[in-house]
This record gives C-alpha cells, sequence and structure tokens, in this order.
C-alpha cells in the first residue's frame, strides 16, 4: 500500500521556490528519488498560492518512508528549509488497493 504525502512548503519573497532550487542543484532530490521505496519525488507550484511549492512525495510503505526519515539527507533537507525560512502544511493518504473502484469516472 502506497504512502503518498503531500508536503506544502510556504515562504516569502520566492523562498519556496529557490529551496526548490537549492534541494535540485544540490542533488538531494534525486538522491532521495533514488532511495529503495520512492516511488514519487516531485515538485508543483499551485497557480493560487505564488509563495508555495507542493512536494508530491510517494513511499512503497512506511517502513520505506521510516528509512528515509532516518537517512543522514533529513539533516540536509532541514537545514535548507530553515535556511529559507520555510512553514510546511501536510497531508498524508494510502492508496487503496482497488485501483479500478473509480475506474468509471476516470478519462483515459
Amino acid at each position: 500500500m502506497s504512502i503518498t504525502i503531500n508536503l506544502y512548503y510556504i515562504g516569502r519573497d520566492g523562498q519556496a521556490q529557490q529551496f526548490v532550487q537549492a534541494m535540485e542543484e544540490s542533488g538531494i532530490a534525486d538522491a532521495i528519488r533514488q532511495e529503495p521505496g520512492n516511488e514519487r519525488y516531485e515538485y508543483f507550484q499551485p497557480l493560487d498560492r505564488p509563495d508555495t511549492v507542493l512536494l508530491i512525495d510517494q513511499w512503497s510503505d512506511q517502513q520505506a518512508l521510516d528509512a528515509h526519515h532516518a537517512s543522514a539527507m533529513m539533516e540536509q533537507l532541514a537545514q535548507l528549509r530553515e535556511r529559507f525560512d520555510l512553514h510546511m502544511q501536510v497531508q498524508r493518504f494510502t492508496e487503496l488497493p482497488d485501483e479500478t473502484a473509480d475506474a468509471q469516472f476516470i478519462r483515459s
């Protein structure tokens, strides 16, 4: 059962976007994408919230997520969040085992 976490990084004066740039340029984001159990690590910008960046962070299971949280990269990530003075809002979702339940509502 996959776990998806939506992290909203909220800053001022472009700080959230600068954080994402630092994550990508430093290689931290790519390293996280390579961790066992990582299924998605992708940034987006909400159109109605210019000082916010959304990270969709998906893991295969809780064990993979726990290993990620225990990794050395988390300290680097925390330092960058502090450097750019970001605040966060978090949503957590678990994937339903039967993905066909909503198939009639999805246009491919």
